[in-house]
């Protein structure tokens, strides 16, 4: 129950955070939650599935929801994760809902310093939408994990910074800063809890949001 207790400290303390940043700006609070499932199919290669909500408005809107299904290659190197995914997207706009084909290839670099782990996952995707431009997008997610795991539940916080940029108007575009632990729930079974701060620019503006987040992932 330490752990457990814990868990709860840390959520409250991201949470009053949040509720810091957000009455400093005009930005949305919403709550996203991400749960996944991963498989091994032999040495170097394991397939995965994953489903995301996201509730805007408060947290009181569901406006957004993808499934992704992938395979990952780890045969060329210990630091070197190969990935390549199809995710469809469905997305509320102007009180439609909206599908989305996005495609995508990845690369996930993984190495130490000084007992920290760090990786970065490039990605390159192509967003074919419903009655809208296709264009390509890039994105790249730095993370940084602490070496200190805190409890039975090794709970570890960490920071990641992930950039997007789009070629169809040649720009980056949004940032999403995160901030966040992870814990082991029991064997085969992490969780995270994060916030996340995004930045966004359209038409020469800038908007922001902030997001209270869990993930769910179990690995068979």
């Amino acid at each position: 129950m330490k752990g457990v207790n814990v868990i709860i400290t840390l959520t409250i303390s991201i949470i009053s955070f949040m509720g810091i940043c957000f009455a400093a700006d005009d930005g949305d609070f919403q709550y996203w939650n991400n749960e996944s499932i991963s498989w091994r199919l032999d040495e170097n290669w394991k397939a995965g599935f994953e489903e995301e909500l996201r509730l805007g408005d408060n947290g009181g809107n569901l406006y957004y929801a993808h499934s992704d299904l992938g395979l990952t290659y780890s045969g060329l190197s210990d630091w070197l994760d190969l990935g390549l995914n199809y995710r469809q997207i469905f997305e509320k706009k102007s009180g439609e809902w909206k599908e989305e084909n996005q495609p995508h290839i990845n690369a996930a670099l993984k190495w130490q310093f000084q007992d920290f782990s760090l990786s970065n996952r490039a990605r390159f995707a192509y967003k074919n939408r419903e009655d809208a431009d296709n264009f390509w997008k890039f994105r790249n997610k730095l993370t940084i994990k602490s070496p200190w795991k805190l409890t039975g539940l090794e709970i570890q916080p960490y920071i990641a910074d992930e950039i997007f940029y789009d070629f169809d108007v040649n720009s980056l575009n949004r940032n999403r800063f995160y901030a966040g632990i992870s814990f082991k729930l029991f064997k085969g079974l992490k969780g995270e809890i994060f916030y996340l701060w995004q930045t966004s620019e359209k038409d020469d503006k800038w908007s922001d949001l902030n997001v209270l987040g869990t993930k769910f992932m179990l690995s068979l």
